[in-house]
């Protein structure tokens, strides 16, 4: 006769107290940077740099004042809406129609396409600025938020159809056997019958990219030139030269920054989960 697994409430006491609090341990740990650098944001600049650790010190929102009317930060932050948005919509547009190609038909060199797809995700980032800046740099697109889509869509576009493909494998083929059967050709059959169905991977590909161009560093600093075709990530350590920081900038723009992530990850949140298992689970 085989074991029931145990429920909840056959969990022994301690096993309860360990569980919650490995959680709350885990929670705790990744909560602290978040509240610590909102703490600091809304202390003045003296208070930031004291060696006296206060978690409240004179609470003020001048430093977001300050960042958002003393400074270039509402021109990075729309930069950086436009080039993660581009991204975000390129990089599902390829990843789906790839991940859908992938997962349906059989072509020559469709193993290779897959191998390769995946072998660019070894590389760092730092290997790969200098010749993408080389292309961009030929095709005069330097200091262009067009550079920043083309790269950004270059990292994500790879992971994510590995990831859709692994997603379309899971819908059952004999959707499209009669959805061919009723007149539809493959694009049709993928526009619309495919491509509801795959609500949750497409939501993991948007929050991906999004997150892919939103707030980075490398690539805009290398392609970008001029103050006002600056991102956030780059535009952000103006605040924090070689010499006198300013921390109560950079902390208050650090906050303003996770807004528009976290209200992407808050209406995508509820794809998040089955997205990831089943994109994970194929292939």
């Amino acid at each position: 006769m085989t074991r029931k697994p145990r429920g909840r409430d056959e969990r022994s006491p301690l096993a309860s107290i360990g569980l919650h609090a490995t959680l709350l341990t885990a929670t705790t740990i990744a909560l602290f940077p978040v509240v610590w650098v909102f703490l600091a944001s809304l202390k003045p600049q003296n208070a930031i740099q004291s060696s006296e650790i206060r978690l409240f010190d004179n609470p003020t929102l001048d430093n977001y004042r300050r960042v958002l009317f003393e400074t270039s930060f509402p021109s990075w932050f729309l930069n950086s809406v436009v080039v993660a948005v581009f991204t975000m919509a390129i990089g599902i547009s390829m990843s789906a129609t790839a991940g859908y190609a992938l997962s349906r038909f059989n072509f020559p060199g469709k193993r290779g396409v897959m191998w390769l797809f995946l072998i660019t995700q070894m590389f760092p980032v730092a290997i790969l600025i200098v010749p993408i800046y080389t292309i961009m740099s030929s095709l005069g697109l330097i200091d262009t938020k067009a550079s920043l889509v083309i790269a950004y869509c270059s990292v994500a576009v790879p992971f994510c159809t590995w990831m859709l493909r692994g997603y379309f494998d899971t819908i059952p083929r004999e959707l499209d056997d009669a959805a061919a059967l009723d007149g539809l050709g493959p694009f049709k059959t993928f526009w619309y019958v495919v491509l509801p169905l795959a609500r949750p991977g497409l939501a993991v590909t948007a929050f991906y990219t999004f997150l892919t161009a939103w707030g980075e560093v490398a690539y805009a600093i290398a392609f970008i030139l001029s103050d006002k075709n600056l991102t956030l990530g780059a535009g952000l350590q103006q605040f924090v030269p070689r010499f006198n920081p300013q921390w109560d900038l950079l902390t208050a723009g650090a906050v303003l920054i996770m807004l528009p992530a976290s209200l992407v990850f808050y209406f995508a949140q509820k794809h998040l989960v089955a997205g990831l298992t089943a994109g994970g689970t194929k292939g």
